[in-house]
């Protein structure tokens, strides 16, 4: 006799249904945006940048949902750029107050200061792709550091409740 029969069959469904929620991740959407390579890049747009304007924003992400709960999350990211490779990176925002540290010289943030969580590296115009990540509560920052696209206000607020 099988466990199952053992068990009963409901039973077996309650602990089936319990064993996989346990293990299952949040799942949050990624759409990487934005308005063509031939548009001009503002400058200016980074996180926390004083008299921040995003209506300015050329390129960006959309984020679904914003927030979730601790412990795994899978982000599924899709390039919809027609034209320009982006990426996305999971930064913790250690003060959500302040900006992330950036190099000047490179137009990009400083991946190893700023709390790099995982990333989607540089997907190509259409193309997806995955990560999932164990993460705490806290808020967290999506960004893409492609040179420029960061200052363009290429970033998403992403929050973990505990």
């Amino acid at each position: 006799m099988n466990t199952i029969s053992k068990l009963g069959i409901g039973t077996a469904m309650l602990i089936a249904a319990g064993t996989s929620s346990v293990w299952a991740a949040s799942r949050v959407q990624v759409s990487l945006w934005d308005k063509g390579a031939s548009t001009e890049m503002p400058m200016g747009l980074a996180y926390a940048a004083p008299g921040l304007d995003m209506t300015k924003a050329t390129m960006g992400m959309k984020v679904s949902p914003g927030v979730v709960k601790a412990g795994k999350v899978t982000f599924k990211v899709k390039n919809d750029s027609k034209d320009t490779v982006h990426e996305m990176i999971v930064m913790f925002l250690a003060d959500p107050k302040k900006p992330l540290p950036y190099i000047d010289a490179e137009n990009r943030v400083d991946e190893d200061k700023a709390g790099d969580k995982g990333e989607v590296s540089e997907l190509d115009p259409g193309k997806s792709g995955s990560l999932t990540v164990d993460l705490k509560a806290g808020k967290y920052l999506l960004i893409c550091n492609v040179p420029g696209h960061y200052g363009a206000g290429m970033w998403a607020e992403f929050t973990v409740n505990p």
